[in-house]
């Protein structure tokens, strides 16, 4: 008879996933990474970048050009910025909801990138130019192009959004779920049984030991 672990073992709870604390602790730390990351590149931009044209790098492959943008992408919603940080806190509330579950290390992962990313854009709209909430977001990485014609001019904050983005959709798509656990898998409890649910398994007969003596000869 196999004892149950103690508590606080550190062992992987039902689904064989990570144990919440840890998950936990790899979303913030990642989250937080991702959120100072963010803070220090926009302050190196905001002091070499200011008053200067684009910098080339890569043969023009990128380009680091200083913006303000008040909306998102292709400055849509430019003239709603009050919007983007109620966005933001939706969002923030959604990943404290899902970090209940959270046993997954690739999905903590996926859910820090993301915390990271929009917290480094929330503290543009809160505590930058022109005002509380309605501040401008900080870009300056541009993709093929100086001035964003090609692709939308963002930071390392959007980076860290849409990288995390992707990889929930990637886990979503392989079932790969918040507690550890996979889409469909069967529970190893019950492998190699073909009874129904809830039926009492079914003794196995006794073998009958007079087939294998050997028939006396009359």
């Amino acid at each position: 008879m196999t004892a149950a672990p103690q508590a606080g073992s550190g062992t992987a709870e039902r689904g064989g996933g990570t144990p919440r604390r840890r998950a936990v602790g790899i979303l913030v730390g990642i989250a937080l990474v991702a959120f100072l990351a963010d803070l220090f590149t926009k302050h190196l931009a905001l002091q070499n970048l200011r008053g200067r044209g684009p910098v080339s790098l890569l043969d023009g492959t990128v380009y680091l050009t200083l913006t303000r943008n008040s909306g998102a992408a292709w400055s849509i919603g430019s003239d709603h910025t009050w919007v983007f940080p109620l966005i933001t806190l939706g969002v923030i509330g959604w990943i404290a909801w899902m970090a209940v579950r959270l046993r997954s290390v690739p999905w903590a992962v996926s859910l820090g990138l993301v915390l990271g990313g929009a917290l480094g854009n929330l503290a543009d709209r809160i505590f930058r130019a022109p005002g509380h909430f309605v501040g401008h977001v900080v870009d300056m990485i541009s993709l093929f192009d100086p001035y964003g014609q090609v692709w939308p001019v963002f930071n390392l904050a959007d980076s860290s959004l849409v990288c995390g983005v992707v990889l929930a959709v990637l886990l979503e798509l392989t079932g790969r779920q918040r507690d550890g656990s996979r889409a469909g898998a069967a529970d190893p409890a019950d492998a190699g049984t073909d009874r129904p649910a809830g039926a009492e398994p079914v003794a196995a007969e006794p073998a009958d030991s007079t087939a294998d003596e050997p028939r006396r000869r009359a």
